[in-house]
């Protein structure tokens, strides 16, 4: 992968600082790749969630590329409903994680805010969702789309992240030290159901 450096704005105190040991990153910073400089830590750090969350995987393949009138649409309202997912905290859409051109992990709080979401006739997902049943009905093998739904509970997960920006449920949760308590993996899940 070709490597661009460029000028980024400058940072103030990225994630904050205080009692709880939240890493605060650099103040100025050079761009690569979509990620700055200052965003990168140097240092070993968890993830931390308050208490149960979800992580929902979702994806699309094409079977037929040719029917581009068939895939795109699916396309389009995945973009429409990542807008409009960012900008509405109280949907308890807490963030997410592109990995790769057509699949997606998502972070929420709950499985309920997951459901209330998807569900309801306002939002976009449900209007696009019966326009997909409807265009496909006769012909699904053209495209693909699929998703996997897991409830996490505290103490049945843990992260390290080294020399990376905030990625993953360090995105989505808070960034902690991976030191003391939360140095090695089991300690950080047993650590990790202590801090719900």
């Amino acid at each position: 992968m070709e490597r661009s450096w460029r000028k980024a704005p400058t940072y103030g105190q990225a994630m904050g600082s205080g009692p709880s040991g939240l890493i605060e990153l650099g103040k100025s910073a050079l761009m690569l790749n979509g990620a700055t400089m200052a965003e990168i830590s140097s240092r070993r750090l968890t993830a931390q969630m308050d208490g149960e969350f979800v992580v929902f995987l979702i994806g699309m393949r094409i079977n037929k590329w040719w029917k581009v009138h068939k895939w795109l649409p699916v396309a389009m309202a995945m973009g429409r409903m990542m807008k409009e997912l960012e900008t509405r905290p109280e949907t308890g859409f807490l963030g997410r994680m592109d990995v790769g051109r057509m699949t997606m992990v998502q972070y929420w709080k709950s499985f309920d805010h997951l459901e209330a979401y998807a569900r309801s006739p306002e939002n976009e997902h449900w209007p696009a969702w019966a326009a997909f049943n409807k265009a496909l009905k006769a012909c699904r093998g053209d495209v693909g789309i699929w998703h996997e739904t897991y409830v996490i509970e505290p103490g049945r997960y843990e992260s390290v992240y080294s020399g990376m920006p905030p990625f993953g449920l360090g995105k989505a949760g808070r960034l902690l030290p991976a030191t003391g308590n939360r140095e090695a993996a089991r300690e950080r899940m047993r650590n990790m159901t202590n801090a719900a």
